[in-house]
């Protein structure tokens, strides 16, 4: 995986490769998928959701620049995978799932592992999660058309960073947005496909 689709397609953080290395993905999906853990492609879970294909979970973790001391807000949870690869590389995740029975199995898998630095909720990920902002990273694992307002304001204002897809159901951009004080800069990395953001309107 690391030397087919990550190294050639530009993932060359050391810390990253080194966590996808030894992150046991087949963990992270259904006994007849495990096969296809590996595969370059993503996967499909339960409730219309899916575990994106490494490349991408690669790629967002590797832009947002993580350093180890960071707090970090993950909306959508999904099965774990991009939770445990963030909380291998930042002080503190806090994950929210829209999905209970998603964010009731992905803790299992995540708390089995080992992993003593993640938060759990399940909720309305477009609300962010108020309580615990300032973020110093955001990471959007499903697309809504626009930014949620919300997500910007619980982004730290000293270079907080957040990686989200953007767009319709027929064209997405993976993108990220820097915030450094009120200003914030954009730069699009691919296009992409992923789940809707599921919201309450």
């Amino acid at each position: 995986m690391v030397k087919q689709q990550l190294l050639p397609r530009g993932i060359n953080d050391p810390k990253v490769l080194e966590v996808f290395n030894k992150l046991p993905r087949q963990l992270f999906v259904s006994p007849e998928q495990r096969p296809l853990a590996y595969g370059d492609h993503p996967l499909t879970l339960s409730r219309g959701q899916t575990i994106s294909q490494p490349y991408i979970v690669a790629l967002m973790t590797q832009s947002l620049k993580l350093q180890g001391h960071e707090k970090i807000l993950e909306i959508g949870t999904g099965s774990g995978y991009q939770t445990a690869v963030l909380a291998e590389l930042a002080a503190r995740v806090y994950t929210m799932e829209r999905f209970a029975a998603l964010t009731e199995k992905a803790a299992a898998t995540l708390q089995k592992l080992g992993y003593q630095n993640i938060c759990f909720r399940t909720g309305d990920g477009a609300g962010g999660w108020p309580a615990e902002a300032p973020f110093d990273c955001i990471l959007v694992a499903a697309a809504p058309e626009n930014v949620p307002p919300a997500l910007l304001k619980q982004l730290t204002a000293d270079g907080g960073r957040l990686i989200i897809p953007l767009g319709s159901a027929l064209h997405q951009e993976l993108t990220l947005i820097i915030k450094e004080g009120e200003e914030t800069t954009r730069r699009v990395l691919c296009n992409c496909r992923f789940v809707p953001l599921v919201t309450e309107k």
